[in-house]
């Protein structure tokens, strides 16, 4: 699967200067998935960048709507699941490097929760959340504790803290995302939050391949507790919160 390739389809709705920034700055996502894979000894899930940005519209509460910068998706086809990550355009174009490093490692420990979630038979839907303020804390407990997991990058740990407290939080890149992107009219789609989950077959669940040697790294990871208390922790999936419009 060639990651841009969504890009390359959505050439002719993307400005040819955005559109090169693009494909130049992919060059951090590999260089941070080459950093979680020898940080962490476990292949990068699939993963590919969204020509687009998604917008969550929440009920009010400070938080009137987010901005999706990435997400881990679980995808069944004719029964087969696949862990999917997807960066949204604006993240690779305009995210600093850290930052995309940063987002990686967040939704690799998302796809090793899912894994485990999955080896235990313990999912079938995620939670509907009514608010943007309640989807941001709803989920980040489940989170094996990056420390255990990459705990070989220092720096990565360092850039994952500082992005990731209490909720994803990069102003520069919310605002650059909303002043260079969705102003001007570049592709966008919005979703209530009731939108932003995923249901999975329970037959899928059950006949999923998951490789022997990933198996057993969850299986030390959870028999060494290495899991997030999780109780002042964000979820994000890679997810900016503006407060107001």
């Amino acid at each position: 699967m060639n990651p841009l390739t969504a890009v390359e389809y959505a050439k002719d709705r993307l400005p040819e200067r955005v559109y090169n920034r693009i494909v130049d700055r992919y060059r951090y996502v590999k260089e941070g998935i080459d950093r979680v894979e020898r940080a962490s000894g476990i292949k990068y899930p699939l993963h590919y960048v969204e020509p687009s940005i998604t917008v969550v519209e929440g009920n009010g509460y400070g938080l009137d709507f987010g901005l999706i910068f990435a997400r881990t998706i679980p995808v069944v086809e004719n029964d087969d699941i696949r862990i999917v990550v997807q960066l949204s355009a604006p993240l690779v174009a305009y995210a600093l490097k850290g930052t995309i490093h940063a987002v990686l490692a967040h939704e690799f420990l998302h796809y090793l929760e899912l894994i485990t979630r999955f080896i235990n038979m313990n999912v079938v839907s995620d939670e509907i959340s009514s608010t943007i303020f309640e989807d941001i804390y709803a989920d980040m407990g489940r989170l094996f504790d990056a420390k255990h997991v990459l705990g070989k990058d220092r720096s990565l740990l360092t850039l994952i803290a500082k992005r990731f407290n209490d909720g994803f939080n990069d102003p520069r890149l919310e605002s650059k995302c909303i002043k260079e992107w969705i102003e001007k009219g570049l592709p966008s789609r919005r979703i209530g939050i009731e939108d932003n989950i995923a249901r999975i077959p329970m037959e899928a669940i059950a006949k999923m391949q998951i490789d022997d040697a990933l198996r057993s790294k969850i299986y030390e990871l959870i028999n060494t507790n290495h899991v997030k208390d999780g109780k002042r922790s964000g979820r994000s999936r890679g997810k900016g919160r503006e407060r107001g419009r």
